[in-house]
């Protein structure tokens, strides 16, 4: 079974401040994700993937291949917890360094959908608002390019529906409660300042 270690964060526990404290930080990437990798490492040998032309498979890709293939349980829950919070943390740069708009093919994609960029924003807002227990709110595309919003409970993915993630808000409390307690709408809407959009255009690409 491959080894999974704790990613490193591209910038600074302090970084995002005063959208995710230093201390949440500290908690949910350095103690919650800490626990997911060593869990899965500890789990029986989840479904191999499978090679694809002569490379090997990047993390997020082996990630995703256990998260289609394990049944629910442990591995599919660690699993997807990690690939979420990866997916998750790569997605944000400091308050002023981010690309605040979305662009190219994405940002015209949003905006044949919604109408605007801040009419996407209201309904992914409330998608994650309105998500009873914990779990996720994601941007995803279909295999025709169409984006949707999804629910997710708990530690699943868009990928076991077919779908490719581009963008997540994480509605556990640990991601907030510290900084936010139970104001989930506040911390939600302060995201916004910390989304980098190249990164979902890329992925979108």
């Amino acid at each position: 079974m491959k080894k999974f270690e704790l990613m490193a964060l591209p910038y600074a526990p302090e970084a995002l401040e005063p959208v995710i404290s230093r201390e949440t930080i500290g908690f949910h990437h350095g103690k919650h994700l800490q626990a997911y990798v060593d869990n899965l490492n500890k789990l029986a040998s989840p479904p191999s993937p499978s090679p694809i032309g002569e490379g090997s498979l990047g993390e997020l890709e082996v990630l995703e291949e256990i998260v289609r293939k394990a049944p629910a349980g442990a591995v599919f829950n660690n699993a997807g917890q990690i690939l979420n919070h990866e997916m998750y943390f790569l997605q944000f740069k400091p308050v002023g360094e981010a690309a605040q708009e979305p662009e190219g093919a994405l940002a015209a994609q949003i905006v044949k959908q919604w109408g605007s960029v801040e009419a996407f924003k209201a309904e992914f807002e409330a998608k994650g608002v309105g998500l009873f227990g914990s779990g996720w709110v994601w941007l995803s595309a279909d295999k025709d390019g169409k984006l949707v919003i999804t629910q997710e409970l708990g530690a699943s993915n868009p990928v076991v529906k077919g779908l490719k993630p581009l963008l997540t808000f994480d509605v556990w409390e640990h991601a907030y409660y510290l900084d936010y307690q139970n104001r989930r709408a506040a911390h939600l809407s302060a995201l916004w300042q910390i989304v980098d959009w190249k990164v979902i255009a890329a992925r979108y690409e």
